[in-house]
């Protein structure tokens, strides 16, 4: 350790060489020739990696799709929560918020269950009034990511108006990209005031609400053959209350 006793003082690397404060003065040390880990920290590095990278595939995968903005400290949070398992186990990270100021339990006191045939049930329920809010954007985004080739397989959204204060029927929605891969299924709502989208963010939510890992040949259940009946009646009823829905795949 050497005192800095020049008249400009710096803090910070300059060459070899680390400047910083201790106690109002100035000191110097070098930079140590080589840096040794650990056997836990090289595992911590290697987890932490693993994590960001299937962290950032998560996120580019909803980017284009989602509307609601992400909080400042959405892409911290999200490889947090990856790095126990060192993102292996993506089925923690439902329930994520990627604006953590609203959640979308706040307009759904009901949660959307995703079933096994990548069929995604919004239950029937009644949904509060608030204040200055004349309806609710309600959309579904799905994305098929595959963790092992570090791709997103295809990406597919369903939207639809409801009116706020108002029992709502419930809806369903298939979800089940085609590919080899993770399915992850964003919910998306966004409060609408006089037809446009309210800029608070406490009327804005964008949670994940499902992850359903890769499934066998044994693990795949048929589907009804009355489910795309079904799925049509319920549309047709929600088209007869004036609710547009608009469907997009990639």
């Amino acid at each position: 350790m050497a005192k800095q006793t020049s008249i400009i003082t710096f803090t910070g690397r300059l060459g070899n060489l680390i400047g910083y404060s201790r106690g109002g003065k100035h000191f110097l040390r070098s930079m140590p020739d080589k840096v040794r880990q650990t056997t836990a920290t090289r595992r911590a590095a290697q987890r932490f990696g693993m994590a960001s990278r299937r962290g950032a595939l998560i996120r580019n995968a909803f980017s284009g799709r989602m509307e609601v903005s992400c909080d400042t400290g959405h892409i911290n949070r999200l490889t947090g929560a990856l790095i126990p398992s060192a993102g292996h186990d993506t089925q923690n990270i439902t329930g994520f918020r990627f604006n953590r100021h609203a959640g979308t339990d706040r307009f759904l006191a009901l949660p959307p269950k995703l079933s096994r045939d990548g069929i995604l049930h919004i239950p029937p329920q009644a949904l509060p009034a608030y204040k200055g809010i004349d309806a609710l954007e309600i959309k579904v985004i799905a994305a098929r990511v595959n963790f092992t080739t570090h791709q997103v397989i295809g990406t597919e959204s369903t939207a639809l108006i409801v009116n706020t204060g108002e029992s709502f029927k419930g809806a369903a929605c298939d979800v089940d990209i085609p590919g080899n891969g993770t399915l992850v299924v964003v919910l998306q709502i966004r409060g609408i005031q006089d037809n446009r989208p309210s800029g608070n963010r406490k009327y804005l939510a964008a949670d994940i609400i499902a992850v359903q890992p890769p499934q066998t040949h044994e693990q795949i259940t048929p589907k009804h053959p009355g489910l795309a009946q079904l799925l049509k009646e319920i549309l047709s009823t929600a088209a007869a209350q004036s609710l547009p829905h608009v469907t997009q795949r990639e």
